[in-house]
């Protein structure tokens, strides 16, 4: 339900900011913003996230009466994060690492998505208090891929690098865009098998290490690992990339993460980071919380351009 319409205040207005200029609040000191409809993000490490400046583009565009703060909690005390934001008249919450699981565990009604993932990003409260959870990551990748980069996947290969919990939150939607085949490529092959195993139902999806891509190639490439952020990148076959082939990272950095790096020198028709992804997924939570779908490429061009 919507209030009573207020101009959205800025994170200045609602709060203090810690100096990096995400507010950073424990567990005992959740503190709401009187007269807004309040969310956030709970997660461990969370000082470097962008949702409340993404949210807060959003309740400007819209005129949504909404205060968004990020929340640090300790990591055996989510249960207890979650219960006081709840308590205190919080309306929903997104949800980082390490805490998907958990907030998918605590949700009373679940979407199918999130039960394929075992995860939910995305919390939200109805009148009688039940705990509702959905996972929007794969939508967002999705909506920024097709929408706002024109990549085509359906009919197409579409290769998938890495075998945990962010790959897993992804395939559902990508099956949705009815891609010819889909490859699980994985260092420790035996969790490829496991992740493949559970979406077989959806289409053809096929498990393998990175030395078995020797001889394929693919119009997409998917990178779901976090090893870019550590400076590295999966070995990879050098002819692994067909003519017009698209590289999308799903980390992103202030610069160019190396697998952005690595498909430019392959020439990748597109070589693109998660900054795209980690809005839409935001503008899919506040949809869900709002029944207003934002604009997006604004807030993705403020963010880059930032």
């Amino acid at each position: 339900m919507r209030g009573e319409y207020r101009p959205f205040a800025s994170r200045a207005d609602c709060r203090p900011a810690a100096p990096d200029g995400v507010a950073r609040q424990a567990v005992h000191s959740i503190r709401l913003v009187p007269g807004f409809d309040n969310y956030g993000v709970m997660g461990n490490p969370v000082a470097h996230s962008k949702s409340p400046q993404i949210h807060a583009a959003f309740a400007r565009q819209t005129g949504e009466p909404v205060a968004y703060q990020a929340i640090y909690v300790e990591l055996d005390r989510f249960p207890a994060a979650l219960d006081e934001f709840q308590r205190l008249g919080g309306k929903g919450l997104n949800i980082t690492l390490p805490f998907k699981e958990a907030a998918w565990k605590s949700a009373r009604v679940t979407s199918g998505r999130a039960d394929r993932a075992h995860a939910v990003n995305t919390l939200w409260f109805d009148k009688h208090g039940k705990r509702h959870g959905d996972t929007t990551d794969g939508i967002g990748l999705i909506r920024d891929l097709t929408v706002n980069q024109d990549i085509q996947l359906s009919g197409k290969d579409v290769l998938v690098l890495g075998a945990g919990g962010a790959v897993r939150g992804i395939l559902d939607p990508l099956f949705d865009q009815e891609p010819a085949r889909v490859v699980i490529a994985n260092r420790t092959i035996s969790r490829a098998i496991e992740l493949a195993r559970l979406f077989l139902d959806r289409g053809e999806l096929v498990a393998c290490d990175y030395e078995a891509l020797r001889g394929q190639r693919f119009h997409t490439v998917i990178n779901g690992t976090s090893a870019s952020l550590q400076g590295a990148v999966p070995p990879l076959p050098d002819d692994l990339l067909l003519p017009g082939a698209c590289c999308y990272d799903m980390m992103y950095a202030d610069t160019d993460t190396v697998f952005v790096t690595w498909a430019r020198a392959h020439h990748a028709d597109k070589a693109l980071d998660g900054i795209g992804m980690l809005v839409e997924q935001a503008a899919e939570s506040f949809h869900i919380w709002r029944g207003v779908r934002p604009e997006t490429r604004p807030v993705i061009a403020m963010l880059r351009n930032s």
